[in-house]
């Protein structure tokens, strides 16, 4: 049986018909990761060098190599579950991940929604800044929450930066938050932010990366931070078993040299 469309009303129809069906298909949520005994599924917002990553499509950063030896140390295969920054939590307690391993900042916020493993490492929030020599008075946190009355400061979403920035910094001249690190660097670059306060591994990474356009770290920590990985506390056992993780690892020194090879200024 064969049909005509001849009426161009119709056939218009039909192609947005079509239209609508393709655009469902390539816009479709990626497939969720059911739990599995036999698999460690990491909550990873891959967009924070040199914590966590990607490089060439594939997921890379301290976080992943660490995430890849816990795996390993729990019997499982690990595997990467890509998780806006925002909905790192919700997936968690929504067992759409089983652990979050993407630079989380312990916090008394946090604190009350999930368990933390104990902290391996300890960071704080520090200031890039493009001009250098406009900054070289600031050489402690005071000066800093002194001179901030002045400046447009930029920070990253839902982070614990923007938090502490609206805290304590209630003076500045202007506070802009961003979806990610990657559109605060070109905010300061071109002049939108005086300077832009973010934690101190991606400040230090983004420096060593963008040199040509003059961006550079103050030597100044904003913040005392502890890094841990997020768990569910309805799941005691993993959490015990991450902690032996990390002990075990303090001991044979592997956590503290996996730590120096991707942030060489850890202390």
């Amino acid at each position: 049986m064969t049909t005509s469309f001849r009426n161009p009303i119709q056939r218009l129809g039909i192609i947005l018909t079509c239209s609508m069906i393709l655009y469902a298909c390539a816009t479709a949520p990626p497939a969720v990761i059911e739990a599995d005994p036999g698999i460690l599924r990491v909550g990873v917002s891959p967009d924070a060098p040199p914590l966590i990553f990607k490089q060439n499509d594939k997921i890379s950063g301290l976080e992943a190599e660490m995430a890849m030896a816990l795996a390993d140390y729990l019997e499982k295969r690990a595997v990467f579950v890509e998780v806006p920054w925002e909905d790192q939590i919700p997936a968690l307690l929504d067992n759409r991940t089983d652990i979050i391993m993407s630079g989380m900042s312990v916090t008394l916020a946090r604190q009350y929604k999930i368990a933390f493993s104990k902290p391996y490492f300890k960071s704080g929030l520090m200031i890039l800044v493009k001009d250098l020599q406009k900054f070289t008075f600031i050489t402690n946190r005071e000066t800093a929450f002194a001179q901030s009355i002045t400046w447009r400061i930029g920070v990253v979403k839902g982070t614990t930066g923007e938090a502490f920035i609206r805290q304590k910094s209630t003076g500045a001249k202007a506070i802009n938050a961003y979806p990610n690190q990657e559109e605060a660097l070109k905010a300061l670059i071109a002049g939108r932010i005086d300077v832009f306060v973010h934690d101190a591994p991606i400040v230090l990474m983004m420096a060593a990366e963008n040199q040509s356009d003059g961006v550079k770290p103050l030597p100044v920590m904003f913040s005392e931070e502890f890094l841990a990985w997020g768990l569910r506390k309805d799941d005691p056992d993993r959490v015990e078993a991450v902690n032996a993780f990390i002990d075990q690892t303090r001991q044979k020194g592997t956590m503290p040299t996996t730590i120096k090879r991707w942030i060489p200024l850890a202390e």
